[in-house]
């Protein structure tokens, strides 16, 4: 199963937001012999040589985004939206059968561990609740969200 994670990274330019960012995720996938992997592998969005992963999969989202720039907002709040817009636009019998993934959303958004975690820090701890973002939030002034396709 495919899903989009978020790390957020502190970083002076778009180029090391993405690097960094792509530490985060390899670290995920276990490419470090000292960490466990919790995907199988990770597309970034400025990846253009898949065809069933990153935009392939999920359309143009930014490659690296400021958290507090416009771009960066929609991706921190990304599954938060998806789960108020299935509450206020699908019926019960439509969220129960999973259309548009919306059961996947409330899962991802209440999820407190494993690969339905959806936001990372820069040193791929997962961020499981809002006083936690709260606080990796207030540590930067150069925050940036890079936004992955991982499988798992």
């Amino acid at each position: 199963m495919h899903m989009v994670i978020y790390a957020l990274v502190e970083a002076s330019t778009h180029n090391d937001a993405l690097a960094t960012g792509q530490t985060v995720f390899e670290r995920l996938v276990g490419a470090d012999p000292h960490t466990g992997a919790v995907f199988d592998y990770f597309v970034t969005f400025d990846e253009e040589d898949t065809s069933v992963a990153g935009k392939a999969r999920w359309g143009e989202l930014p490659t690296a985004a400021p958290v507090d720039s416009d771009d960066g907002q929609d991706l921190l709040e990304r599954n938060l939206g998806r789960v108020k817009e299935a509450i206020e636009e699908l019926s019960d019998e439509e969220i129960m059968r999973d259309e548009d993934l919306a059961r996947h959303a409330f899962h991802q958004v209440g999820a407190y561990d494993g690969p339905t975690v959806f936001l990372y820090n820069e040193y791929a701890n997962g961020i499981r609740h809002r006083e936690q973002l709260d606080r990796v939030l207030e540590e930067s002034d150069e925050l940036w969200i890079v936004p992955a396709d991982v499988h798992f």
